[in-house]
């Protein structure tokens, strides 16, 4: 059965994200946390977990019969996961570098996928206290510090120079290419999915990712960025970035365009 997302669920998926942030600062707020390796050497913390469990739990009391894929429970089978027409899609803190790092730019991710498109997102970064949400149809905002601005109504110049969003932890050769075709630019690195929101606040032009990410990376922000008007494009092909059309749960490189951009 398929269902109609709307303003109730964006509105939970926000109440949702903040207890998972309330869940990461009580760790980040400890003296010492610890820090393991996974299997692709990618840190994990007490957070990450904490926050896993606070969504999925929440989800699940939501949404009973949608099913759910985290970061940090992702070894789902192919042969079940194609079927899914509707599922959540969630990164319970990404930039956990950033959080180990403890320099604020980390977020949780929550997103609704439908057919293939990323349709909601919730991203939320408690230590700069702004939440990110919006959703196909609805509309994209910006709560921050109890104020909340529509993302849709930000009159965005585009100047003669754009201003480039980039990796602060991850650099690659493709991403250099890019630039040096792409002619004068100022470039500012920013960590976790913040780099969509920035882009759909109209604070920036253009995010290039010409390096690996995976699907619970992109799909909040990217939500959130399209229903502020702007786009996500995979590198490739030119089509809009998908979701578990394929085993594998890497994206391909992708250009992300902020609205104010689009026609430049």
């Amino acid at each position: 059965m398929s269902h109609k997302f709307n303003h109730e669920w964006l509105a939970d998926m926000v109440d949702i994200a903040k207890q998972a942030g309330i869940a990461i600062m009580k760790v980040y707020a400890s003296a010492d946390f610890g820090v393991e390796a996974k299997s692709d050497d990618s840190p994990v913390t007490a957070a990450d977990i904490a926050s896993h469990h606070k969504i999925v739990d929440a989800l699940a009391k939501l949404t009973p019969n949608i099913p759910v894929m985290s970061e940090e429970a992702a070894d789902i089978d192919w042969n079940e996961r194609k079927s899914w027409q509707q599922y959540w899609l969630i990164d319970p803190l990404d930039g956990t570098k950033e959080f180990i790092k403890r320099n604020g730019e980390f977020t949780v991710n929550i997103a609704f996928i439908d057919n293939g498109k990323a349709v909601a997102g919730v991203v939320y970064a408690p230590v700069l206290e702004k939440c990110y949400y919006g959703a196909q149809e609805l509309g994209a905002w910006l709560e921050h510090q109890g104020e909340i601005t529509n993302l849709n109504t930000l009159g965005a110049t585009a100047p003669d120079v754009p201003r480039i969003v980039g990796s602060r932890s991850h650099v690659s050769p493709g991403l250099q290419a890019y630039l040096q075709a792409l002619g004068e630019h100022e470039i500012t690195s920013v960590g976790s999915s913040l780099k969509f929101c920035i882009l759909a606040e109209g604070n920036a032009e253009i995010y290039p990712r010409l390096g690996l990410t995976s699907e619970w990376d992109t799909a909040a922000a990217q939500a959130v960025l399209e229903s502020a008007g702007g786009q996500v494009i995979n590198h490739e092909t030119g089509k809009v970035l998908d979701y578990n059309q394929k085993e594998n749960i890497l994206n391909p490189y992708f250009i992300a365009t902020a609205k104010h951009w689009l026609g430049k």
